[in-house]
């Protein structure tokens, strides 16, 4: 295969991961697809500097798996699809649970799907990216912290317009949508209030190399932590643009969480929470430049910055991403990210910067 062939298709699945996944690999379309085995594996290698002669801390480094997921997707006659997916890495919980698991009616075709089951949340850009097809190895700070839980149970309707056909090149669409009404507890937790958590997201692309999106989500729930009586109530919203010119491309999200009653932080991607009382708004952003060599080799660059707390000074997180991937194939994927972590709070930087690498294999 040529190398322009090879980019083309690079960058028209690329473009793909900006539509509303509600799990981790798309699930197959149309009735002629019986059942499929879908998943992928991803070992890691991990590299932490914390060594600190004050502390008498010392530099660690394991092997792990970040991601080990299997499941299988199809559709049954004439207008259904059902996509289920379980995580196996015992780096989460310690062992499986269910992931994503659905049944779609899909007889509106791409104007309108509605589905049912567990699935992700649809706010955020970077949240609505495929875990296997994610720029870094980690998803930002702030998206991991203020969309926990990224996955729930209910039920969603997700659309598009038709798509474009410029210069015999089929494009995105122009407008997608998704919304959905979920518990709010999280996966595996049943619902104990009357509370629902309202979630949307709409991406606007109005010229084929630029897409503009927008989030909101609000909810109430009970209360996470004991000793509190009210309900908690959540907000969320957040804008984000990708742009991409050829092998350039341009990434940027903007996300703002006010929380009341009690909150939670961390959970993201399938680790546990911790929670916390009292009200809270916190925001945070990220730019992700990269570009694709004629090699299939692509480096990228990501900036991103969190503030766990709008009412206290510097406590701002700022970290930077200096990563390349390979892709040896079109299911094969090599990542090298390091982090440099700066914290606004510490008079003498904290050794916390770490080296990430990992291989990424898709079942075909």
């Amino acid at each position: 295969m040529k190398i322009k062939q090879i980019l083309s298709i690079f960058f028209l699945a690329s473009l793909s991961t900006i539509s509303f996944a509600q799990g981790c690999l798309e699930p197959a379309s149309g009735s002629s697809n019986g059942p499929k085995i879908i998943g992928y594996l991803q070992p890691q290698y991990e590299y932490h500097f914390t060594a600190d002669d004050k502390t008498g801390a010392v530099n660690t480094n394991t092997f792990k798996f970040n991601r080990m997921r299997i499941g299988v997707a199809g559709s049954i006659p004439y207008d259904f699809e059902y996509y289920a997916l379980v995580e196996f890495s015992s780096f989460f919980t310690g062992n499986p649970f269910m992931l994503d698991a659905f049944v779609s009616y899909t007889r509106l075709g791409h104007w309108a799907k509605f589905s049912a089951g567990s699935f992700k949340s649809p706010v955020s850009l970077e949240l609505s990216t495929p875990c296997n097809g994610l720029n870094t190895i980690n998803r930002s700070m702030v998206v991991d912290e203020l969309t926990s839980p990224n996955r729930d149970l209910g039920i969603g309707l997700y659309g598009s317009t038709d798509t474009l056909t410029i210069f015999g090149i089929e494009t995105v669409n122009l407008l997608k949508y998704s919304f959905a009404v979920t518990n709010g507890t999280g996966l595996g937790v049943i619902d104990n209030n009357g509370g629902k958590n309202y979630a949307g997201r709409v991406v606007l692309t109005p010229w084929r190399h630029l897409s503009i999106g927008a989030s909101y989500l609000t909810g109430k729930q009970k209360p996470a932590a004991e000793g509190v009586t009210d309900e908690d109530t959540k907000t969320r919203w957040g804008v984000d643009a990708d742009f991409n010119w050829g092998a350039f491309r341009l990434q940027g999200e903007y996300l703002f969480g006010e929380d009341k009653g009690s909150y939670t932080e961390g959970g993201g991607c399938g680790t546990t929470p911790v929670v916390k009382i009292g009200n809270k708004q916190r925001d945070g952003f990220y730019f992700t430049a990269m570009y694709m060599t004629p090699w299939n080799i692509q480096p990228v660059f990501k900036y991103e910055q969190y503030d766990k707390d709008l009412d206290t000074d510097g406590d701002k997180q700022n970290i930077m991403t200096f990563g390349l991937n390979y892709f040896l194939n079109d299911w094969t994927r090599l990542q090298v990210n390091y982090l440099y972590k700066a914290e606004e709070t510490a008079s003498v930087e904290i050794p916390n910067d770490c080296l990430l690498i990992q291989i990424q294999v898709k079942l075909k």
